[in-house]
């Protein structure tokens, strides 16, 4: 491990995501498809990355040309792939989609007999580097199966066991104006009080459980160690037993995190900290292409915005604007915005085009608190504008063409 630490260490799920390159047509009917690293954690390791941030991965694949695929992207994206390794008895998992914009797209997982990602085991870990990263994100499938759930809870009590609560930071933590390790110290409204944030992205996926019962305890058990938890509303269901934001937030914070955001679709993000304050931001409208991965760009943007110690505000505002570029795009790992895209999409340029006078793919004017994103060129598919599919086949699928639109929300069309 380097001498400073990660701002960012993620943990979880991996895979190949094969896209179809039309849209509008079902999967039966489909010609061509699009090759994309995939899966959640990773897409947020990417996502953060790809602003600025020095991310790593813990994650497994199988031992297979689509695993030496993914540590081929993890690279190139930036991301640390040194805890991402092979496992001999399974295959690296596929996922399909169909996409139907503004709001339909069908998620097919392909992770049987087992995904390599849930053979996590405990004594792979680095608990060192765990812990001392400024950031930790886990997620509820990673609980869905041993011996994952195991090493995952075994990560979060690594975070925990440094600190004597992770719930009320003392009176002097402020944020970032104290610096820490890496950088400025993380915004202290979610974090422990040595400044470290905690993420559970509640990532509720029922194909991956037998029934909602089953995984309550188990998340239970991640709340009582995170400072942030973040979820739809039907995943903040599972973890709470409500569905209406405001309550689902409230029971969140009653559980111990610092931090509660509620994803509400159409209806923007919900915000709210144990000191009280609340920020209730609606979405970015843009025209809609694939909503899969919003909500995974929006996970690498809260990050990103919680790391340089920003205000409740303005951090979600930023994450919102990066969902809702990448809900404007075909893919999702390859679509993660870049800081300019994000800025000129909040300065009002439309779907995250760069504004005018700036030079695309150049980064906006620094500012004190934000790394400085690396300059890495853009693949051939890395393009501002969505991906302009061929459609030889007529839908069968009854949805009209798509027309500018609200965005799904982050996570609400599905991720991957």
């Amino acid at each position: 491990m380097a001498t400073d630490p990660y701002d960012l260490i993620t943990m979880g799920r991996i895979g190949v995501d094969l896209y179809p390159l039309q849209t509008g047509v079902a999967l039966a009917h489909v010609e061509t498809f699009g090759k994309f690293l995939g899966g959640s954690p990773s897409n947020v390791a990417v996502a953060a990355a790809r602003l600025g941030r020095r991310t790593a991965l813990i994650t497994r694949t199988g031992a297979d040309p689509f695993g030496d695929y993914l540590h081929q992207e993890l690279r190139a994206f930036g991301v640390d792939d040194r805890w991402v390794t092979p496992v001999d008895a399974y295959p690296t998992p596929l996922t399909f989609c169909e996409i139907f914009p503004p709001d339909d797209f069908p998620l097919y997982f392909y992770r049987q007999p087992k995904a390599p990602d849930l053979e996590i085991h405990q004594h792979e870990l680095d608990s060192a580097a765990i812990a001392a990263a400024r950031v930790f994100w886990m997620t509820g499938t990673g609980l869905s199966a041993e011996p994952s759930r195991g090493s995952t809870l075994a990560a979060l009590a690594a975070r925990s066991a440094a600190v004597p609560s992770a719930a009320v930071p003392p009176a002097t933590a402020t944020s970032a104006a104290v610096s820490s390790p890496g950088g400025p110290r993380p915004a202290a409204y979610a974090a422990a009080w040595d400044g470290r944030v905690t993420v559970f992205d509640l990532d509720w996926r029922p194909m991956f459980w037998s029934a909602p019962d089953d995984a309550r305890p188990h998340y239970a058990a991640a709340l009582r160690h995170v400072t942030v938890a973040v979820g739809n509303v039907d995943e903040c269901e599972i973890a709470t037993g409500e569905r209406e934001p405001r309550a689902a937030a409230r029971a969140l914070l009653d559980a111990g995190v610092r931090l509660a955001v509620v994803k509400q679709g159409p209806k923007g993000v919900l915000a709210m900290t144990a000191d009280g304050d609340t920020a209730d931001v609606p979405p970015v409208p843009v025209e809609v292409v694939n909503g899969l991965g919003a909500g995974d760009a929006f996970g690498g943007a809260l990050c990103h915005g919680l790391l340089a110690g920003w205000d409740l505000e303005r951090t979600v505002r930023y994450a919102n604007a990066a969902g809702a570029i990448v809900a404007s795009r075909l893919a999702c790992s390859s679509a993660m915005p870049f800081p300019d895209e994000v800025a000129a999409l909040l300065d009002g340029a439309p779907e995250g085009l760069p504004a005018a006078g700036r030079r695309p793919g150049a980064a906006p004017p620094h500012e004190p608190d934000e790394p400085h994103a690396p300059n890495r060129p853009r693949k051939p598919h890395e393009s501002h504008r969505p991906h302009q599919p061929h459609q030889p086949h007529p839908s069968p699928h009854p949805h009209q063409p798509h027309q500018p639109h609200t965005p799904p929300g982050p996570t609400e069309g599905g991720r991957p």
